[in-house]
């Protein structure tokens, strides 16, 4: 089902400046796509209904269910009175990476068929957006307000290919790979890594925000504790920062997007000697992935 887009008009745009103002609510947005917004507030708390309006229109692909939007964000508590910002990926400097199908009602309601390079805007009641339990800082009854610059899509079928082997471990090609581990035979020790194919887009760097198919497994038994392929969507990790197991940073930094990348990884580059129980990862556990890179911000 297409979802509305377009609701209660809350700006007009000024295509000379940029900016944004609505004659009823005296809201205006400034700034260009891609960088952080200026946001002047009216008085008074806004609309109890949701609001959307596009302020400039993409002509990229169009984001739909189950894609996965690279965005440049910002998020206020609408109160009338601070307004205070909850949250910029403008300050962190790194995009986030929005799951289309998954988000608050009104953020989905927001970005499901937006173009690849629109800024959209959406005042968000409660009810449309954490409801009765929302996370730290921010009130059950509180007003939400969004700026979101839509960089990039990402479908739930987006994959690189190549098939390969290492170490004895088979990956078959195709959309979905297929990982073949052998039975009986204690994996390597130390950590290994191949790109089964490379793409041809540019290389990765450590800091930016890769957005990947992956599926990883535990090599004595084989079983597969995480797919993006078995989820439904793609997803994205910020790399060379720490931020995922060694073994990703060491293998995917300066890997050209596009790639499908083979790992084994044994506890010390991987969860360590805790492992990861939620996953059923001991810490004797040596695991073996497959990592498409499809994009990297």
């Amino acid at each position: 089902m297409r979802l509305l887009l377009l609701l209660v008009p809350l700006a007009l745009l000024t295509a000379c400046t940029g900016a944004s103002s609505g004659d009823d609510l005296d809201l205006k947005v400034g700034g260009e796509f891609g960088r952080k917004p200026t946001i002047v507030f009216p008085a008074g708390k806004p609309s109890a209904e949701l609001q959307i309006d596009e302020l400039s229109a993409g002509k990229g692909a169009k984001l739909a269910k189950d894609d996965v939007a690279i965005v440049q964000y910002t998020a206020h508590v609408w109160d009338g009175r601070e307004n205070r910002l909850v949250d910029s990926s403008f300050n962190r400097g790194t995009p986030a990476a929005f799951p289309v199908g998954r988000l608050l009602p009104g953020l989905d309601k927001a970005l499901q068929g937006r173009a690849v390079g629109s800024r959209v805007i959406a005042s968000i009641p409660p009810a449309e957006g954490f409801g009765a339990n929302p996370p730290q800082g921010i009130g059950p009854d509180d007003d939400l307000f969004y700026v979101v610059d839509i960089l990039g899509a990402h479908a739930r079928n987006a994959h690189a290919s190549g098939a390969g082997t290492l170490a004895g471990v088979r990956v078959s090609g195709g959309e979905r790979p297929r990982l073949s581990i052998p039975s009986g035979v204690a994996p390597p020790r130390a950590f290994a890594a191949r790109v089964l194919e490379r793409g041809d887009g540019p290389k990765t760097r450590a800091g930016q925000l890769l957005v990947t198919q992956h599926e990883g497994a535990v090599w004595a038994g084989g079983k597969v504790f995480d797919s993006t392929w078995k989820s439904g969507q793609p997803k994205a990790f910020t790399i060379g920062e720490g931020r995922v197991i060694k073994g990703w940073d060491r293998a995917l930094v300066g890997v050209p997007t596009g790639s499908r990348v083979l790992m084994i990884v044994p506890p010390s580059s991987g969860y360590g000697a805790t492992g990861h129980p939620q996953f059923g990862i001991t810490g004797a556990d040596t695991l073996v992935f497959v990592v498409d890179v499809l994009a990297a911000y």
